[in-house]
């Protein structure tokens, strides 16, 4: 029963905290910053722990879990989009003195399709590359489950989003200069981050089945 209860509660805080970067991530995206003289969108800097947080949700859940959560988090997404729109276009208060909402987070469509797009193959991607890693190579050495899953997904990200949201709209060098920070900066992220998944424990190891029934 404890053991259950365990489960259930890292659960829930990994996955909450799964969706609120995945929100995060596909706001910041409507702005390009520039650091270090890499060009990259905003979301950049949050994104990359999108996958380590993955990763605790399938070492705690299991793999039919995180599946769930990942439709979850596209839906979520869309549905933040849509009411962003929604109020962007709706009439301000003239009696309120206030910035123009639609100039600020009303979404660029293109982006955030792209941006969801992106999310959903690759973080699917990341859940069968956990998985064949710990069901054919090994349970050991958790650091390892992080840093391979993520070296076959976050390559995959960057190329789909920034070609899906950028290409034909800026010049191709531009493009691929986005493409080349983002990995840098999600490989980075992805090293640092790597520890996160020893906060949990592995639904096997407590002697409970691979996924919640």
């Amino acid at each position: 029963m404890k053991k259950n209860a365990y489960s259930i509660n890292s659960l829930l805080i990994v996955s909450s905290a799964y969706l609120a970067a995945q929100m995060l991530a596909d706001i910041t995206s409507l702005k390009i910053v520039t650091i270090a003289g890499l060009s990259m969108d905003g979301g950049t800097l949050i994104y990359p722990l999108t996958f380590t947080l993955r990763d605790m949700v399938h070492k705690v859940a299991g793999a039919k879990a995180t599946r769930t959560l990942i439709y979850t988090a596209a839906v979520i997404n869309i549905i933040m989009a849509g009411l962003f729109w929604l109020v962007g276009w709706l009439p301000g208060d003239p009696q309120v003195v206030q910035p123009d909402f639609a100039a600020v987070l009303a979404p660029v469509w293109r982006i955030v399709f792209a941006s969801i797009l992106a999310e959903v193959v690759a973080q699917l991607l990341d859940t069968e590359a956990y998985s064949l890693w710990t069901r054919k190579v090994t349970m050991r050495y958790q650091w390892a489950r992080v840093l391979v899953s993520n070296a076959v997904s976050v390559p995959v990200d960057s190329l789909i989003f920034v070609w899906a949201a950028f290409g034909g709209v800026l010049p191709n060098t531009v493009v691929w200069a986005i493409f080349l920070s983002n990995v840098i900066v999600k490989g980075i992220t992805t090293l640092v981050g790597m520890p996160l998944i020893y906060l949990v424990k592995d639904r096997r190891e407590l002697g409970l089945s691979d996924d919640f029934e």
